[in-house]
């Protein structure tokens, strides 16, 4: 179950790309009024500035064939759509930066950046060509090596972008994500098309950085922290879409049965009782498995996200907050760098704590109807993640 949950969150996204400059751990930035109602999918494009390149560093652009529609399923306005795109590695390679490039920014909520180890990509392949059109749908995982969504696995996260990411996203100095020969990557992209044009299109693609397999870095990993969301509509009213039971089974008439466990699974991880316990804050321990360094974190919500922090340790001596987004601007996501690396050791505890405001939707969401919000991929929907860029 816990590789489900952690999967599943994976499919937000979400981000390697996230949080303003202001956001770093200790912030205590005053709380923001409520954007304007026309600011839900406005952000700027993918322009911005790339680094020169170090030496033995080298630099490649790939794009998807083609265009691609959006056809979101069930009614919906959202999809998740996976595309495959080859570096041509012939060695071992770190990916030392990105820059996604949406096509048409109007309609992409955000992109996750996964790679595909040799092995796997016949699987990737044949799901391709199973489905008409660029790429194939893909909510919860990308699909590769079964239908378990627990087969993408967040170590196979590289890169990111959200609203925010207008330049090239680095790695911390001297480390990268390692790539195998052979290996490819899948740009997991999410289309929103809430108050767009039917028929709009996309043509993504990505610019890579990349240094020798050689070179003296250090392999990096992307662990994902996720929390319930579990908030009711705000005049606590039951009625219709306010009914929980009724707003979960919706989520999984839309993004299919693996969201309706998600959403179960987290409430066994993170609540001690196992019961769904309403309300605007959220928080889940995850305990440290693996002895590492931490280098920069990330949050990522939705639109009625208000704050999101990762505790190192909480209630214990030497505690520490390692993020601190307040307030959180769905805008501008990108990862925060620590000033250091941060040591984490087996049996640490890392609380990820989500607060999200029902009274922004009249604001953020115009015209869509109140509903008891839980976790799922769905912009109206909600997430609470905190991203973890460790060794």
């Amino acid at each position: 179950m816990r590789r489900r949950v952690v999967a599943a969150g994976a499919a937000l996204a979400v981000l390697a790309g996230g949080c303003s400059a202001a956001a770093t751990a200790g912030s205590g930035a005053p709380e923001a009024g409520p954007p304007p109602a026309s600011s839900a999918h406005e952000h700027a494009g993918p322009t911005g500035s790339s680094a020169p390149l170090a030496v033995g560093e080298r630099s490649t652009t790939l794009t998807v064939p083609s265009a691609y529609t959006p056809r979101p399923p069930d009614g919906g306005t959202d999809e998740y759509r996976c595309f495959l795109v080859d570096p041509g590695l012939r060695a071992p390679a770190f990916l030392t930066g990105s820059q996604f490039r949406p096509g048409n920014v109007e309609i992409v909520h955000h992109a996750i950046v996964f790679r595909v180890a040799a092995g796997d990509v016949p699987a990737a392949r044949q799901l391709d060509a199973s489905d008409p059109g660029e790429g194939w749908t893909c909510f919860g995982g990308t699909g590769i090596g079964g239908d378990d969504p627990g087969s993408a696995l967040a170590d196979d996260w590289v890169a990111a972008w959200a609203p925010g990411g207008l330049g090239e996203e680095r790695t911390p100095a001297r480390t990268g994500y390692l790539l195998q020969p052979g290996a490819q990557l899948v740009l997991q992209v999410h289309y929103n098309l809430l108050n767009r044009p039917a028929g709009s299109s996309d043509r993504p693609g990505i610019r890579l950085r990349l240094a020798p397999g050689t070179a003296a870095l250090t392999p990096l990993r992307t662990e994902l922290l996720p929390a319930p969301v579990e908030l009711p509509c705000p005049d606590g009213s039951t009625a219709g879409l306010c009914d929980r039971t009724l707003a979960v089974l919706d989520v999984a008439r839309r993004f299919g049965p693996a969201a309706g466990a998600t959403v179960a699974g987290l409430t066994l991880l993170c609540r001690p009782d196992a019961r769904p316990a309403p309300g605007p804050t959220q928080s889940c321990d995850h305990r440290v498995t693996e002895p590492g360094r931490v280098y920069a974190l990330a949050g990522h919500m939705h639109l009625l996200g208000t704050r999101i922090t990762v505790q190192l340790n909480p209630g214990r001596p030497g505690a520490r907050t390692l993020l601190d987004v307040n307030p959180y601007n769905f805008h501008d996501q990108r990862s925060v760098p620590l000033p250091r690396p941060v040591a984490i050791r087996t049996g640490d505890v890392l609380r990820v704590t989500c607060t999200h405001d029902a009274g922004l939707r009249p604001h953020v969401l115009p015209g869509v109807p109140p509903r008891y919000v839980v976790w799922g991929d769905g912009t109206t929907d909600e997430m609470c993640l905190g991203i973890v860029i460790r060794d």
